[in-house]
């Protein structure tokens, strides 16, 4: 049995979609679960409860916690830590392996790549929250105590209304609209691919030697600045490469009007200067054909069309 803790979501049913290669025994666990594959077995929980996690990670050979909470500072600091003991809890005592899906939060500002190696060193609220959280989960594996690995991602792009250049450009796109892009169109930022977010995740899981480590997702290296994105995506959508840049000051008045604006202006570092994501360990590994930026926003363009 290989069991999604916080199923449903964009990279939880991307796993769950390529766990067929690897076990006809899939177990979906969240509050409203919904079948991905014809023979999934759905659980209802509340992963804040230590007892229902519990129940849902018995008889699992493998555990993915791909949770995702309220884009909340306060909702994840009362939350995010719970979560992580019960699940930690529970897959030590029924001998499961565990994998966290993660992401680059607890780095902060970085000048230059992000890789495996780097101590953590958040400059935001979420930040704290994502290191104490990883941290907790590599004590336990480095005590003996825990089967487990961390798969991180940078930000990610694909069909998702989690996706900031989802919303900000792809939506805009396929209904013909101007794009938006914030604070600069100069700096470089890398995104993971969606679906190969998910290859990789079930492939880690699947991985003995993998375990009890910390592992960047396969993402481009080449990676492209805001305009070199905005000309890919408007190739891709087959429209003309219109875009305007909204300023911090601008995104700042939204969200005294916006609760989820508002709670994304702490993050901002990550886009005030160039966000670079290396997955080398990943490549060096693994025979994993990426997806570049110019396939993925075709394959994107092409899920709108559907």
């Amino acid at each position: 049995m290989q069991t999604i803790l916080g199923a449903n979501g964009v990279i939880a049913n991307e796993i769950a979609r390529v766990l067929p290669q690897y076990t006809g025994k899939i177990r979906l666990v969240s509050r409203h679960p919904n079948k991905i594959n014809e023979n999934d077995e759905l659980m209802v929980a509340d992963l804040t409860s230590y007892g229902q996690t519990e129940k849902a990670v018995s008889g699992s050979e493998i555990v993915y916690l791909t949770a995702g909470l309220i884009y909340n500072t306060k909702i994840w600091s009362e939350q995010w830590p719970i979560i992580m003991q019960n699940a930690i809890d529970a897959c030590k005592k029924h001998s499961s392996k565990l994998v966290f899906f993660d992401n680059v939060y607890m780095y902060g500002k970085v000048n230059g790549w992000m890789t495996e190696e780097l101590q953590y060193n958040p400059c935001s609220k979420k930040g704290e929250v994502r290191a104490k959280i990883a941290t907790m989960l590599m004590d336990e594996v480095q005590k003996g105590n825990l089967i487990a690995q961390i798969a991180r991602a940078a930000d990610f792009y694909g069909k998702s209304p989690l996706s900031i250049v989802g919303v900000m450009i792809f939506d805009k796109y396929a209904k013909q609209k101007k794009a938006q892009l914030m604070v600069s169109d100069q700096f470089k930022h890398s995104y993971t691919y969606i679906p190969d977010a998910g290859k990789a995740t079930a492939l880690l899981g699947n991985t003995e030697s993998a375990y009890n480590q910390i592992w960047h997702l396969p993402t481009d290296k080449n990676v492209l600045t805001g305009k070199e994105l905005i000309d890919l995506a408007a190739e891709a959508f087959d429209c003309k490469p219109e875009y305007m840049v909204l300023k911090k000051w601008m995104i700042k008045m939204a969200g005294l009007f916006n609760p989820i604006i508002k709670e994304t202006i702490e993050m901002m570092y990550q886009i005030e200067g160039d966000y670079l994501f290396d997955s080398s360990k990943f490549d060096s590994a693994f025979d994993f054909e990426k997806t570049s930026y110019k396939n993925g926003m075709i394959e994107t363009a092409l899920m709108y069309a559907d």
